[in-house]
């Protein structure tokens, strides 16, 4: 067997920094000392910078113009959810009461109709409430009607009015 000699392996060679007229290279810009890779400074013409400037102040003022816009829809959209949702409340209570309203009436004829003793007496309670609670549900749907009517106008008139102020300024634009 024979015995091989290993070399050691030369340690790596540190680097030297490259340093050009007192200034070392930065790896931002490696061809600054380069002039083919410089960039020229160029001055923008007067024109081109007044229609640039323009062009921004239009776009900001269209910007503003559609967020005030955009906040208007908003608004208007919350004080609508705002209106119908306290008119279904309110439509609701006016629905409970002439249900409650309709319930007493019935256990009070339910009450008459067992005191009764005759027969006569039974057809006359009969048709007295019959009569009683035709009218009652007639001006309670009358009732129930008007409001909701009442409850479309309201939720619908800003809506109605937002649209007409939108398709004046429109006119004028």
């Amino acid at each position: 067997m024979s015995e091989t000699a290993t070399t050691p392996k030369a340690a790596p060679k540190a680097r030297k920094s490259t340093k050009t007229a007192g200034a070392t290279k930065t790896m931002a810009n490696p061809f600054a000392e380069f002039e083919a890779f410089s960039m020229p400074k160029l001055e923008m013409p007067a024109a081109f910078r007044e229609s640039t400037e323009k062009t921004l102040e239009q776009a900001r003022a269209a910007y503003a113009k559609v967020k005030t816009a955009a906040e208007d829809a908003t608004d208007l959209m919350e004080d609508t959810f705002e209106t119908s949702r306290q008119g279904v409340v309110d439509f609701n209570h006016k629905a409970v009461d002439a249900a409650k309203t309709n319930s007493d009436a019935t256990f009070s004829f339910m009450k008459d109709l067992m005191a009764a003793k005759t027969l006569a007496e039974v057809v006359e309670l009969q048709s007295t409430f019959a009569r009683s609670q035709f009218d009652t549900f007639s001006s309670q749907a009358k009732d129930m009607q008007e409001f909701a009517t009442k409850l479309g106008t309201d939720v619908t008139a800003p809506v109605k009015d937002a649209m007409e102020k939108t398709f004046k300024e429109a006119k004028v634009a």
